[in-house]
C-alpha cells in the first residue's frame, strides 16, 4: 500500500522537504533497474559507481522522489561527481541527506514498519565464528519452544522456508534484511538471530534494526582492505553494541573486550574457554569482571559450562575446540534472554554441523576429507589445529586468498599453514581482476617465514585440479582439509562469478575426478 513521501522521512528521521504530503511512494529502492513508477529512488555512492549517475534513469522510469548526500557529503565517498550535473536535486522532489546509506536502511525499515521492533532480535558479529554461534543461538531457540527465524550469511529461515542470501558471505542489503523481517512478522515469528559482518555495519545495512542483545565472537585479521586498520575494523564492529542493550562479551579477545567494555549497556554477559573454574565451579565469578559462563573440562565433544546459575554439561556435534566459545557465546545470548538451561543443553546437541563449516565429505575412502569456511589466518590456524588433534596421518591442506581484498593476511595464511600442515596446496579463490602470481608471492613469503617449516608447498592454480591433486597424495590416517569457500557456490575470475562448490570438486577428488568453474549447479547467475 502506498505510502506518503511525508511519513516515510519522518518515520525515519530524515528532513522532509515542502509538498512531501503529496507525495505517493509506492517502495523504496536503491537500484534504477528496479524502480517502478512511484518508487522512492536512493542514491550513493558505492564501491566502483556513483549511485547519483543513475538519477535520470531512476526519474525516466517513474520515480516519484530522490534521496541522495549533498554534495560536501558526497565529496568523502569514492564519487567525484559534483551535484550540479544533476539538476533534478534542485527540485522539491529531491531529498538530500548526509548519509544515503544510512538514509536508505532507515527508508526501507520506515517503508516495512520497523518489523524487528515487533521480535526479539539478537545480533550476532565477529571475524571468525559467527556463522556458528547464529546457528547454534537459532537452535536453542527452536529448543525452547520458540517461533524463531534467522539471517545468516548462509540463509534466511523464516517457518519452515529457507532461502539463499546470496554468493558470498556478507550481511543482506538493507532493503532483503528488512524484507526477511517482514516476512517473519508475518508468520508470527518472536524471535529472530541476525549474523551481521563488518561490511554489513559499515554500510549500515542494519540501520533500522531494533537489536535487544548483541554477541561478539572474536574480532581477528580480516576486510582490511575496506577498513583500512583494525582499529577501523573494530569500530565498525562496535556499532552492532552501540545499537544493543545487551552485550554479549568474550574475555578471551583481548582487541575487542577492553574496547566493547566500555561502550554503554544495560547489562552485560561475559564468557571465557580460557579461564579455568576453581574446584566444583566454586568462584570463577571472582575474576575481574565477572565472568558469568566458563568452560570446564573439555572431552572430544562434551564439556562443562559453569555459570553462576548453572553447571552443566553440554555435548556438541562441532568438531574442534574453538567451538566451545561459540556455544558459549550463544548460550550467553540465550540467558540473557532468559531460555533454560534445558532449552540450551538441547539446542547444542541438536545443531549437527553447519554448511561449510567443518563439513566432512565421505565417500567411503580411508582418510578425513573436510570443507571448511577458514579464510582468515585465525580461523585456518583453528581449524588445522582442530585437524591435527584427530589425524594420525598426514595434513594436507588446499586454500587460496583472494584478489582485491585484504593483502596483509596472505602472508600470515602462508605462514600458518606451512607450520601447521604437512603439505600446503595454494590455489585461486576468487583472484577477480588480480594476478595470481601476485597473491601466490605473498603466501610464498608467509611461507619463508615459517618457524619452523614443516610444509611441502605446492602451487596449482586450478582450485579443482588442487583439491583432485590433494585427495590423490592422501593416504589411509591422512586429512585433506579444502579452506576459504565453505558452502559460497561461485568462483570469481575477473568480474565473472562461475558457478563453483568446494564440497562437489571434493567429493569429485575423492574418486579422482576434477571439477570445473562453470559446472557445478548454480542458483544465482
Amino acid at each position: 500500500m502506498p505510502k506518503s513521501l511525508q511519513q516515510l522521512l519522518v518515520a525515519a528521521g530524515l528532513p522532509a522537504s515542502p509538498g512531501a504530503e503529496r507525495i505517493a511512494i509506492t517502495g523504496v529502492t536503491d537500484d534504477s533497474r528496479r524502480v517502478q513508477p512511484g518508487n522512492l529512488f536512493v542514491a550513493y555512492a558505492g564501491v566502483e559507481r556513483d549511485g547519483r549517475t543513475f538519477i535520470p534513469d531512476a526519474l525516466a522510469r517513474g520515480a516519484a522522489a530522490i534521496v541522495c548526500e549533498r554534495e560536501r557529503d558526497a565529496e568523502n565517498t569514492t564519487s567525484s561527481t559534483p551535484n550540479s550535473q544533476f539538476p533534478v536535486l534542485n527540485s522539491p522532489f529531491a531529498i538530500l541527506v548526509p548519509n544515503a546509506r544510512r538514509a536508505f536502511a532507515l527508508l526501507c525499515a520506515a517503508w516495512h514498519g520497523f518489523p524487528s521492533r515487533e521480535m526479539t532480535l539478537i545480533g550476532v558479529t565477529g571475524t571468525d565464528g559467527k556463522t556458528t554461534t547464529a546457528n547454534l543461538t537459532f537452535s536453542i531457540l527452536k529448543a525452547a519452544g520458540y517461533n524463531a527465524g534467522m539471517i545468516s550469511t548462509v540463509n534466511a529461515v523464516i517457518g519452515e522456508r529457507t532461502l539463499d542470501t546470496g554468493l558470498h558471505v556478507t550481511t543482506p542489503d538493507a532493503d532483503e534484511v528488512q524484507d526477511y523481517l517482514a516476512q517473519m512478522r508475518a508468520a508470527g515469528v518472536t524471535h529472530c538471530v541476525l549474523e551481521v559482518t563488518s561490511h554489513g555495519l559499515a554500510h549500515h545495512r542494519v540501520d533500522g534494526c531494533a537489536f535487544d542483545v548483541a554477541v561478539i565472537t572474536n574480532i581477528t585479521h580480516d576486510h582490511l582492505d575496506l577498513h583500512g586498520t583494525r582499529e577501523a575494523y573494530r569500530a565498525a564492529k562496535a556499532r552492532l553494541f552501540e545499537m544493543a542493550p545487551v552485550h554479549v562479551l568474550n574475555v578471551d579477545d583481548d582487541f575487542s573486550f577492553g574496547y566493547l567494555l566500555r561502550l554503554p549497556a544495560e547489562r552485560r554477559i561475559f564468557y571465557s574457554r580460557e579461564i579455568q573454574p576453581n574446584g566444583a565451579y566454586g568462584d570463577w565469578w571472582l575474576y575481574p569482571p565477572r565472568v558469568d559462563l566458563v568452560a570446564g573440562r573439555i572431552e572430544a565433544y562434551a564439556f562443562r559450562c559453569a555459570g553462576e546459575r548453572l553447571a552443566l554439561p553440554l555435548t556438541t556435534h562441532l568438531l574442534g575446540n574453538y567451538n566451545v566459545s561459540n556455544v558459549m557465546g550463544a548460550a550467553g545470548a540465550a540467558l540473557a534472554i532468559g531460555v533454560p538451561v534445558e532449552a540450551i543443553q538441547a539446542g547444542v546437541a541438536a545443531l549437527h554441523g553447519i554448511p561449510g563449516r567443518m563439513e566432512r565429505i565421505d565417500e567411503g575412502q580411508p582418510y578425513l576429507a573436510v570443507v571448511d569456511f577458514a579464510h582468515t589466518p585465525n580461523a585456518l590456524e583453528n581449524a588445522l589445529t582442530a585437524l591435527r588433534e584427530i589425524t594420525t596421518g598426514r595434513l594436507i591442506v588446499t586454500f587460496g586468498c583472494a584478489g582485491e581484498r585484504d593483502v596483509q593476511k596472505r602472508f600470515l595464511m602462508g605462514k600458518v599453514a606451512v607450520e601447521l600442515a604437512d603439505v600446503a596446496i595454494f590455489t585461486a579463490e576468487d583472484p577477480r581482476r588480480e594476478s595470481l602470481d601476485a597473491i601466490f608471492a605473498e603466501m610464498d613469503r608467509g611461507a619463508a617465514a615459517a618457524r619452523p617449516p614443516r610444509a611441502e608447498v605446492m602451487h596449482i592454480a586450478d582450485r579443482g585440479e588442487a583439491i583432485r591433486q590433494a585427495c590423490a597424495l592422501a593416504q589411509a590416517g591422512d586429512a585433506v582439509v579444502v579452506c576459504g569457500k565453505g558452502h559460497e557456490q561461485s568462483l570469481c575470475f575477473g568480474v565473472t562469478e562461475y558457478a563453483w562448490d568446494d564440497r562437489e570438486a571434493m567429493r569429485r577428488a575423492i574418486h579422482g575426478r576434477r571439477l570445473v568453474p562453470g559446472e557445478s549447479t548454480f542458483r544465482r547467475l
